[in-house]
């Protein structure tokens, strides 16, 4: 008899989720390809980024056709982007590390580690959205700290790449990297950016 009355989960829930799903999923590829340059690692990160693509062309068809949503529409939006966008910038981290070729340094193995535990709490997130809103808060406020490390990583390697230039093969080496390092950063600024959106959501819902 309880489950006859389970309460239905949210399409915009479920749909969110499933993008915040296939993105811990990509994040914890970008974490494997960055341990071994792993061509199945790199395969799963660019189907996970077509897949969680599809997710949002779903999210946003079913809101423009949606009157109702648990939250603001625009809040809707702009955490599906931010957690989308996370993904996409895994994708062309890689994408251009094997353009530019360009192999995995300790800091970017790093800021990987972290923008993958950051994408876990993110997902966490959004399971607890709907029915405990002050815990989704706690896992988003998690994922900023984490964010925030990533940055700190970044500061860091930043700083080791541009000491001790030796030759113009040590400034392309060095500028190839910086490349990477910038489109890390970017993603770990976008799952920020989720973390905000979600903490302006229980606000609102409080």
């Amino acid at each position: 008899m309880r489950i006859l009355f389970k309460k239905r989960q949210d399409k915009f829930i479920k749909l969110i989720h499933d993008q915040a799903s296939l993105t811990l999923e990509g994040m914890q590829a970008l974490k494997d390809y960055m341990e071994n340059m792993d061509g199945k690692a790199a395969a799963t990160l660019t189907r996970k980024e077509k897949e969680a693509d599809e997710a949002r062309r779903i999210l946003i068809d079913e809101l423009n056709k949606t009157f109702v949503t648990p939250f603001d529409r625009e809040d809707i939006f702009a955490l599906s982007r931010r957690i989308d966008d996370v993904l996409d910038y895994a994708y062309s981290t890689v994408s251009e590390m094997e353009i530019l070729r360009v192999k995995p340094t300790p800091y970017m193995q790093r800021m990987a580690s972290l923008l993958r535990d950051a994408a876990y709490e993110l997902f966490l997130a959004v399971n607890c959205l709907e029915e405990h809103p002050s815990v989704s808060s706690d896992h988003a406020q998690r994922a900023k700290a984490l964010e925030n490390r990533v940055e700190d990583v970044y500061r860091e390697a930043i700083a080791d790449l541009f000491s001790g230039v030796e030759d113009i093969g040590h400034v392309v080496k060095m500028l190839k990297s910086r490349e990477v390092y910038r489109h890390l950063s970017n993603a770990a600024d976008r799952g920020d950016e989720a973390a905000n959106v979600f903490a302006d959501i229980v606000v609102k819902m409080a």
